[in-house]
């Protein structure tokens, strides 16, 4: 699983691509992979609105949408289920009293 950082450290590494140094030479200063920092510099500039793709956010708000979609799906099938259960279940109106 690769190594993750946190966007401070990410953003002063993209500051100091953006600066001028060079991807390799930062890369090898700081003990990370070129391929990282082409990712981070690739994300920045779709959030910049840059290049196409997902943004960051955006990201997020799918990722929080699918959880919540899932959730809900479980939850029909609960109660999918229950009418099931419930449906086998004895009418209250021809419960077991006799009729008068």
């Amino acid at each position: 699983m690769p190594k993750r950082y946190p966007p401070e450290f990410r953003r002063k590494v993209l500051d100091l691509v953006t600066a001028g140094r060079r991807v390799a030479q930062v890369a090898a200063d700081l003990d990370i992979s070129q391929q990282g920092i082409y990712s981070w510099r690739r994300h920045q500039m779709i959030d910049l609105g840059q290049a196409p793709g997902t943004t960051t956010t955006d990201n997020a708000e799918l990722v929080a949408a699918r959880r919540r979609i899932a959730e809900l799906e479980i939850e029909v099938a609960i109660h999918r289920r229950a009418a099931e259960l419930l449906k086998d279940a004895i009418d209250p109106k021809d419960g077991s009293r006799p009729s008068p």
